[in-house]
């Protein structure tokens, strides 16, 4: 079938204005789906990195919406393997107007002493990080945030608490670098603790915890769970990609949502090449009837109106790739990327599962005209006028 490729190359192009117009379709429609296929595939079969793999996080099993006692943290400390746990608490809060969605980004109260040893990834200056662990009211910042908000060190920050109500000024005693996302915050938690009424002290969302080798993580998480399996608070330990994926997970079911999105993208794919081919094989009835005349098989009409279909949709399926490709990145640049696993600026995975979805279904649009095409007696074929 190859030596009929020029032809059917030549056949793309019979219609300029309908071939490119189709491969826009469809290179849209696959921007989209490679989205959809980017997400899914970071969110559920991508590996975590190596310092994400040493981290796990322990909350409420029920939600880590409800608070557990800071009193776990000693019992958790004594697990075999972990090597250090940090307080974490989800701060909310409001920093100029909530209604820009740019002053949304993650604030959250830690141990400063622990924080940059548990994300072993985050680099920030020696002094920067000890004036963070001296100074009660001190924040560090991620440096994606500091270039949005022109952030230095010294500058202040007010910030008005809506999971813990309060006015609460921070001053910026360091900014770190991170190889993901860094739209985020980290603050001294016992500032928050100090703020707060007696009845509120002592409880915590979640905790980080790094431990000694990933190849004992579900050990791990399995023996912090055991110590508080008959309390009234129970625990879910879990890894932090997993962790992140539960965190998304309460704007709905993300993977129906990303199955559902995909599903109904194929199928107007299907629907734009099918109507593209089905036109394009009327209109070359009587050309068919002469191609057999000259000699050429059933066999070889149907292999070549296929390859026509299938070399405009998989066109338009590599510039589709190649256009969700720059908004993965734009993505992985903006707040929500802070939770998504790392994603590469090329993923073969996804690359190679766009491209032949698009090909699957170039070859399923074109089946049913190119069979009947291929089944057109020559009489008939001759006689057409259309």
């Amino acid at each position: 079938m190859l030596r009929y490729l020029p032809l059917v190359l030549k056949n793309c192009w019979r219609n300029r204005r309908r071939t490119i117009l189709t491969v826009a379709s469809i290179g849209i429609s696959m921007c989209l789906l490679g989205v959809m296929i980017a997400m899914f595939h970071a969110f559920y079969l991508s590996n975590p990195t190596p310092a994400q793999a040493l981290r796990l996080v322990t909350r409420n099993r029920v939600s880590f919406t409800v608070f557990i006692p800071r009193g776990y943290q000693a019992q958790i400390e004594h697990v075999p393997g972990v090597e250090s746990i940090s307080v974490a608490n989800w701060f909310g809060g409001v920093y100029k107007d909530d209604r820009d969605p740019k002053n949304n980004f993650a604030r959250f109260a830690v141990e400063p002493e622990k924080l940059f040893r548990i994300f072993g990834e985050y680099s920030i200056p020696e002094d920067q990080r000890k004036a963070f662990e001296r100074e009660r009211t001190a924040c560090v910042v991620g440096r994606d945030l500091a270039n949005i908000f022109h952030f230095q060190v010294g500058d202040r920050i007010n910030i008005s608490g809506t999971v813990f109500p309060g006015n609460y000024e921070f001053t910026v005693r360091g900014i770190f670098d991170s190889p993901r996302s860094s739209q985020i915050m980290y603050f001294n938690n016992e500032y928050l603790e100090q703020t707060l009424n007696e009845g509120r002290r002592g409880n915590v969302i979640m905790y980080y915890i790094l431990i000694d080798n990933p190849a004992n993580s579900a050990r791990i998480a399995k023996a912090i769970d055991a110590l508080f399996a008959n309390s009234t608070a129970q625990t879910k330990t879990e890894s932090a990609q997993a962790f992140a994926v539960a965190f998304l997970a309460l704007l709905g079911n993300i993977k129906m949502f990303l199955i559902g999105i995909s599903a109904a993208v194929m199928f107007t794919i299907l629907l734009v090449s099918a109507n593209t081919m089905a036109m394009s094989v009327r209109e070359r009835v009587r050309e068919v009837g002469i191609l057999k005349t000259l000699g050429f098989t059933p066999s070889s009409i149907l292999g070549m109106i296929l390859g026509e279909a299938c070399a405009i949709s998989i066109a338009g399926g590599a510039i589709g790739y190649l256009i969700s490709t720059l908004l993965m990145r734009v993505v992985v640049k903006s707040p929500f990327g802070a939770y998504l696993p790392p994603i590469q600026a090329i993923e073969l995975p996804v690359a190679l599962a766009c491209i032949a979805t698009a090909g699957a279904i170039g070859l399923i649009s074109s089946l049913v005209p190119a069979l009947n095409a291929s089944r057109t007696s020559i009489v008939e074929a001759l006689r057409s006028t259309d």
